[in-house]
């Protein structure tokens, strides 16, 4: 009984000795989390999630994204109601809006007069002007049947000289995307990708929450986080795909931390290294 018990402060004593070694193995992570709005003072984010991932989440995100297929754009164009010089043109300009200034600004001379889409919307909106310098056809309805190469003539060099018109007047442009108001396609398109974009980002942050993640922790009322017993390695400390809300400011984190055995690893987030995010383009 003596040997067994002499063993057993042996066995105890060891233990005592590794105990404190395993945890020293271990470091934490202490982060401050402040945004400045404009024209303001910074703030503590306060309430707010944060999660330690063991993988970037811009990266979980990337991953995520090139195993799902964009939409097709020019798939989604062959289906639409619209004659095939205008389908065409979106597929050569990559463009699927026919509202608003950045699609007239596509718009150049050569589209309008060669596209007939176009030029029936360009000349609409000029009579509807009634610019007194407005060049007038030559050629009349009736001629396309009675001559039709008199015709085709005519309205070739009609098409010159609306051309060189629109050149020297760019903002005669104005106003013919209302005349597309009802066969408007990018409302549709624009709709099919942010719902492809939302689903992406709902398998991201299960994905990181799932697999990635390695501690979470919630600011306190001076923005403050801490995440103990974290093993040493490479960490991103990040606020997955939500904002913050601090003023007029919507800052995200995705900043990388490393921790090292039986340190505190200090991360301070601001405005300079928040994450940027951007939005679909259509």
């Amino acid at each position: 009984m003596q040997f067994l018990t002499r063993a057993s402060v042996f066995v105890l004593a060891g233990l005592a000795i590794l105990a404190p070694s395993s945890r020293a193995q271990t470091g934490s992570v202490e982060f401050l989390a402040r945004a400045t709005p404009s024209g303001g003072l910074e703030e503590p984010v306060r309430g707010f999630p944060f999660y330690l991932l063991s993988k970037s989440f811009e990266e979980i995100d990337k991953e995520v994204d090139a195993s799902d297929p964009k939409p097709d754009m020019n798939a989604f164009i062959d289906k639409l109601d619209a004659s095939s010089e205008l389908k065409t043109w979106m597929k050569k300009n990559h463009w699927v809006r026919l509202s608003g200034q950045e699609f007239t600004d596509k718009l150049t001379p050569t589209d309008i007069v060669k596209i007939s889409d176009f030029f029936s919307a360009y000349l609409e909106r000029s009579e509807g002007a009634a610019a007194y310098d407005f060049p007038k056809p030559k050629y009349r309805p009736a001629d396309k049947t009675k001559d039709p190469a008199k015709y085709e003539k005519l309205r070739a060099e009609y098409q010159e000289v609306v051309e060189h018109y629109i050149e020297q007047n760019p903002r005669s442009k104005e106003g013919m995307d209302l005349f597309f108001a009802d066969k408007e396609p990018g409302t549709k398109w624009q709709a099919l990708v942010e719902r492809r974009n939302l689903e992406v980002h709902r398998r991201a942050v299960n994905l990181a929450e799932s697999k990635y993640l390695v501690g979470r922790a919630e600011t306190n009322l001076e923005g403050q986080g801490f995440l103990n017993r974290v093993p040493p390695g490479t960490y991103w400390l990040s606020t997955l795909d939500v904002t913050a809300e601090v003023g007029d400011t919507r800052p995200q984190w995705d900043v990388l931390v490393s921790v090292r055995p039986g340190e505190t690893a200090y991360v301070v987030l601001s405005n300079a290294n928040a994450a940027q995010s951007s939005g679909p383009s259509f």
